[in-house]
């Protein structure tokens, strides 16, 4: 870890649990650009924080607070002004890391940088679907901003941003299987029970008027079609994922003995 003589230090985040298999690879990354590497893990049972350690960066073990409350945590520890903030499955590309050197944080009226990010199933990039160019605010100034503190996909808020013409990647899905599983499992029941606390309430018809919706904002103006057998799986994922968020929803509505099998202080 070393810093430009162009640009101020910075201190590198990653939130963590049971991201062993991607740990070191995202640290790695960040060790080109950051000065200070912080891990906030939230209970890893595999061996997440050795690892962290190992390569030098400080552990923090928070239970998980929600994605912004979490995401806010290094942030308040670092040493630094300036914050990356990377997810464990995410990296910089070499054009990344140049772009961020040359930046003179000391002096810049900006309050963060975003940049685009690659998203991959596999190997494979997926560049419609609205998975390219999807901007992520990234480095920021963690005196003037931080992470909304929303529980679910929060982001930086800032005030005078810049986008950086250079990429991250992210290996949000290892293949096809684990893109339908996610979306079919976790994502799906956490949102159902976010908007079951909420109050919100659903008919018979939602699911499928929002499940169709998804997938042809997906598939036809986000321009799946263009993308193969990736940009309809894509498409199709999206629309299971908010076909089941509704039924799901609809269920704890309509079905007493699944909602009190539901443990609802657990949606995070």
């Amino acid at each position: 870890m070393s810093t430009s003589a162009a640009r101020a230090p910075i201190t590198g985040v990653v939130i963590t649990l049971n991201e062993a298999a991607n740990i070191e690879a995202c640290l790695v990354s960040m060790a080109r650009v950051c000065d200070e590497l912080i891990v906030v893990d939230s209970g890893s049972a595999d061996d997440t924080c050795e690892r962290a350690r190992a390569f030098g960066a400080r552990v923090i073990e928070q239970p998980y607070l929600g994605d912004g409350p979490q995401k806010n945590v290094g942030p308040k520890a670092a040493t630094h002004r300036w914050v990356l903030s990377l997810d464990a499955d995410e990296r910089l590309t070499d054009e990344a890391v140049a772009a961020i050197d040359a930046l003179s944080l000391a002096d810049t009226p900006h309050d963060g940088f975003a940049l685009r990010r690659r998203n991959f199933i596999g190997s494979r990039w997926v560049k419609r679907c609205g998975w390219y160019p999807d901007y992520c605010l990234r480095l920021f100034d963690r005196e003037r901003k931080a992470f909304s503190e929303t529980r679910q996909h929060a982001s930086v808020q800032a005030v005078s941003p810049c986008e950086l013409d250079a990429d991250i990647e992210h290996y949000s899905f290892a293949n096809l299987a684990e893109l339908f599983t996610k979306a079919g499992g976790r994502f799906s029941t956490r949102a159902a029970k976010i908007m079951y606390l909420k109050g919100k309430k659903v008919n018979a018809c939602s699911p499928l008027i929002h499940g169709a919706n998804a997938f042809m904002r997906k598939y036809l103006f986000q321009r799946g079609f263009m993308a193969g057998l990736d940009g309809l799986s894509v498409s199709l994922s999206a629309g299971v994922n908010a076909y089941l968020k509704y039924a799901k929803l609809l269920e704890f509505q309509r079905d007493p003995q699944v909602r009190e099998r539901e443990d609802f202080n657990r949606v995070w």
